[in-house]
């Protein structure tokens, strides 16, 4: 996937505030601090687009980003934070929610687990949800950089032991905005998910 262009386009948190031009939407979830921000800048390569912070939590809105004036990378609120209240935890569920059982131009889920850690309840919920919805879904463990080379492959049984990856709509994928690990591979997963 070559990037021409990449913007901020709108942050919502209900429906109506959605973009309305009918363009495909990936969407990229993952728990507060995984380097969702990262990945998003990294791809586009732009270096300040999605606000990376070292204090997670900070995405409270669904953000909208439009690429090649094709389609949208939608950066959900990241999950299991427990500095927001337990009522604002529920209404980031609901908001997730509503946009991912919703919205119809959504082509994939992008879900982004830690590499250091095995995945959470938060991860592992999010992914058995992604497949009630039938979606196309690519497991991505970020921050590889940070890992030996010796442990890469302990990163994957670690995963498969607690995702059961088997599923024909799921793929993985290691990563790195550090080393730009697998940029090229993911731009080519989602590019093959748009035209789906």
């Amino acid at each position: 996937m070559i990037i021409k262009n990449s913007d901020y386009a709108v942050s919502a948190v209900r429906e109506d505030q959605y973009p309305k031009d009918n363009l495909p939407e990936i969407a990229l979830a993952g728990r507060s601090n995984v380097g969702k921000s990262s990945l998003i800048n990294t791809l586009l390569k732009r270096k300040n687009l999605a606000r990376t912070s070292s204090q997670p939590g900070k995405t409270q809105t669904l953000n909208f980003y439009i690429v090649n004036e094709e389609f949208y990378l939608v950066d959900v609120p990241g999950y299991g934070y427990a500095k927001v209240s337990q009522k604002q935890r529920e209404a980031f569920g609901e908001m997730i929610q509503d946009y991912l059982e919703t919205r119809p131009n959504l082509k994939g889920l992008i879900i982004l687990v830690d590499a250091r850690h095995e995945p959470t309840k938060d991860d592992i919920a999010m992914y058995d949800y992604a497949q009630y919805l039938n979606l196309p879904i690519l497991v991505v463990c970020t921050k590889m950089d940070k890992i030996k080379k010796s442990q890469v492959n302990k990163v994957l049984s670690n995963l498969k032991k607690h995702l059961d990856l088997s599923y024909e709509n799921v793929s993985v994928l290691t990563f790195s905005s550090v080393s730009k690990l697998h940029v090229k591979e993911l731009g080519d997963w989602i590019e093959k998910h748009l035209e789906d």
